[in-house]
Parts: C-alpha cells; structure tokens; sequence
C-alpha cells in the first residue's frame, strides 16, 4: 500500500515519471476516441477531397513549422537554465518572432503552392489556417516546465477541454458550410481555445517579453541542430502527403488519409511518451552513467515498445473490418491501408528513444544527423515505390526506409550507451510473426489495394 502512495503521490523520479506515464496515455486515449468520434460525424458531413484538400494544407502548415523550429520546447527541458525567468522569457520572445514569422510565410506561400498542386483554393485557405501558426507563439513556457518535472496532469486535463471546445465548433461548422472551410476554422478555434486555457490554468509566472543575450545564445546554439534535424523530420514525416498527394486524386488521396489517421495511432502515442516523459527521465539518469541506469531504461523501454506494438498488431489486424464498421462504403479502401502501414511502422516502434537519448544529453548535432538519414531513406522509398507500385509500393517503401535506417540508429544509441540489441531482435521477430497473421487474415483487400482496386 505504501508503494502505491508514494506513486501516486511522492516527488521521486519513479513516482513522477509513473503518473507522467499515466496522464500522457490516459489523456492520449481519451484525445484520441474524440478525433475518432469526430472523424466518424465529419466523414459523414464532408466528401474525401475535403479531407485530401486539408491534408494539404497540412503540409504546409506542418512544413513550415518544422522548418523553422529552433528547437525550444527541448532547450528548455534539457538546459540547466530550465527553471530561469529570464532564460524561459527569452525564449518565449524568440516563439512569438517565430509564429509571426511564420504566418507571414504561409501568406506568401500560398499562391505558389496553389499553382504547384492545382488547387486554387489552396490559396485562400493557407493563410487562414496558419492564423494557428501566429496564435501557437503565444503559448506560455509554463508548459514546458510542467514537462520539464514531469508534472502533466493539468496540462492533459486543459488538451482534453481544448479538444472538446474544437470538436464542437468543427462539427457545427462541418454541417453548416459543408466545405473545408468547416476543417480549417476549428484549427483556429482549437489553437484559441488551447492558448486561453493555457494561460489562465497552467500554475507559474506569466511570461514577459525579454531579450537576454546568454540566454539567447544558448538557445540558438542547441537550436540550430535542432532546426536542420526538423528540417529532415519534416520530409521524413510528411515525405508520404507531398509526394502521394502529388501521385494520387485528391479522393483517393483523402482515403489514404483516413487509413493514416487509423494506423499512426501507436506512433503518436509513442512520439509523445518519448517527448514528454523520456526527455527528463535520460536527462536525470543518462544509460551511459551506469549499468543501475541502463537496466532502468531497458525495463521502460520493454514495456514501452510492447504496448505499442500490440497496439500495431491490434490496428493491422483489424484494420479492414474496423473501416468497413466506422466508414461508408466510400472510404472502405482505406482498410488495407492501415493493415499495411501499420505493419511498416514497426521498425520505428523498435529504435523508439534512441533519438531521445541524444537530445538529452544536449548532443543535438547526432540528433540531426539521425534524422537526415531517416529523410533520405524515406523520400527514397517513397519515390522508388510509387514508380515502381503505386499506393501499395509507397506504403512498403516507407517501411523500408524506417528498416534501412536501422544501422544509423545503433551508432547513435552506442554513443550515448542506450543501444540494447536484445529488445531490438525480440520486438523484431515478433514483428515479423505478428506481420504475417495480419497479411494472411486480410490478404484479399491488401491484393486489392496492390490491385488499385477500390475498397468494396
């Protein structure tokens, strides 16, 4: 009983990383059933292409946002200065020139990339979805400090009230306009309703505009690794919307994105234990320090990768049958699509925190270098997939990227003493096991998809 208290309620980096653990999951399961429950109403309300028209505005959005990151959520969580006003002001200076600088970015980008892609709404709608870009600037550093003690379960509680505020209005305004716009305005409603709560709840002192040299000079030199690294994971992340999107018909285009929505559930899930939770925990027990440490970490690790590899297993495995249930008959092809990317993410799922070490240990120069490769392998594998089989070659070619960059993972977990080839060949094989029960229970719709047969 006296263990349970101290988790629940004691101040050890056990007990913090344990409710940590328990808010970031809880909250993300809860996020995750309203955006599933929203997407069931809103399919209903809208057509694919406008879907695949958000997903390209998403791009952009997304693109800019990466392209420009200096990196200061994770400064903030792995500096020694993390705690400082004017360290925390400095930086939230800097967010705020960001987000305006982005929106301005998003408006001169739009005509462009309009044109690029055919779309000329495209050019009406960017610059009113990256009023999100402008408002997110303003968020208070509190939030990373809530992170940086692993002290989240407020800010899980304030998401979740955001989410609701912005699923709301998306699906009034889905049943009033009918259009895109309904999509692109509850983002902005979302990101407001995120800001308010943020600053009214979030415990700490306000932030105030600030400019210390130091602190700024610290900033950017952690930054600028940072940046080129979120250069790289842009096109590692959204290589597949550019160039399928480019490939495929806005609906089929919007089907694909459906099937993503499903299957990256895990992967989400996964990015925001590692960026909320493992950050702190290898800043405060680095695996390179001690074996005490490492063995630590393995045992996270383990548990860590096998809920989400069941969660992989779960979605490819049922994939098919979970679109025919939720979806109308016009996005039934998007069952064979989250049977297969689920299974191509597994070599992600395995190397999971590996990156995270580097960023903890403040070496973000590895870190990017990391990332480069992943981008390379991906655009490669994307592009070499859709030339040679279209939907489905893209889908394996981004497994093959993630597989492809396995070497580069190890050399970076050796660095910093985190490498553990033993769970890496386990969760591998089960992997592979796992991947062909589900290719054999839903053979007939992935032969269809590599068919460019439509879903039934």
């Amino acid at each position: 009983m006296s263990r349970l208290a101290d988790l629940a309620t004691g101040s050890s980096l056990t007990a913090r990383a344990t409710r940590s653990a328990l808010f970031t999951v809880g909250g993300f399961g809860a996020s995750q059933a309203i955006r599933l429950a929203s997407n069931l109403i809103l399919t209903r309300l809208l057509f694919p292409e406008a879907f695949g028209l958000m997903a390209l505005v998403m791009v952009v959005l997304m693109g800019l946002t990466q392209f420009s990151d200096v990196g200061i959520g994770p400064s903030i969580l792995q500096s020694k200065r993390g705690d400082e006003p004017d360290f925390l002001n400095t930086a939230w200076t800097i967010q705020i020139i960001r987000g305006l600088a982005l929106w301005l970015a998003a408006c001169a980008l739009a005509l462009p990339f309009a044109w690029i892609y055919g779309e000329p709404e495209l050019a009406r709608l960017l610059p009113v979805a990256a009023l999100t870009l402008l408002i997110a600037g303003f968020n208070p550093t509190r939030l990373q400090s809530a992170q940086r003690h692993l002290k989240l379960g407020r800010i899980t509680a304030l998401d979740l009230v955001a989410q609701l505020i912005s699923i709301t209005v998306l699906v009034g305004l889905a049943w009033w306009l009918r259009t895109v716009w309904a999509l692109v305005l509850g983002n902005v409603v979302s990101q407001i309703a995120t800001l308010l709560l943020y600053d009214a709840f979030l415990p700490g002192a306000r932030n105030r505009p600030r400019w210390e040299a130091k602190a700024a000079a610290e900033l950017i030199r952690f930054g600028k690794w940072v940046f080129l690294a979120t250069v790289c994971g842009f096109l590692y992340a959204q290589g597949d919307k550019m160039l399928i999107g480019k490939y495929l018909a806005l609906g089929p285009f919007g089907i694909y994105n459906i099937g993503f929505f499903l299957a990256s559930f895990p992967m989400l899930l996964g990015g925001m234990v590692t960026q909320k939770i493992l950050i702190p925990i290898y800043r405060e027990r680095p695996p390179k320090a001690s074996p005490q440490n490492f063995r630590q970490l393995r045992k996270m690790r383990i548990a860590l990768t096998g809920a989400l590899m069941a969660l992989l297993v779960a979605f490819s495995v049922s994939g098919v049958w979970l679109v025919e249930l939720l979806y109308d008959p016009r996005y039934h092809g998007a069952g064979a699509v989250v049977v297969v990317l689920a299974l191509m993410q597994v070599p992600h799922i395995v190397v999971l925190s590996y990156d995270t070490a580097a960023l903890a240990a403040g070496d973000s120069r590895r870190f990017f270098l990391f990332t480069l490769a992943k981008a390379v392998l991906m655009i490669a594998g994307l592009l070499i997939g859709l030339e040679s089989a279209g939907l489905i070659g893209a889908l394996i070619g981004q497994g093959g990227a993630m597989l492809a960059s396995y070497p580069v993972a190890v050399w970076l977990a050796r660095r910093m003493g985190a490498w553990d080839p033993l769970h890496d060949a386990a969760y591998a094989l089960a992997g592979i096991g796992f991947g062909a029960l589900s290719l054999w229970i839903n053979w007939d719709a992935v032969a269809r998809l590599a068919a460019g047969i439509p879903g039934q």
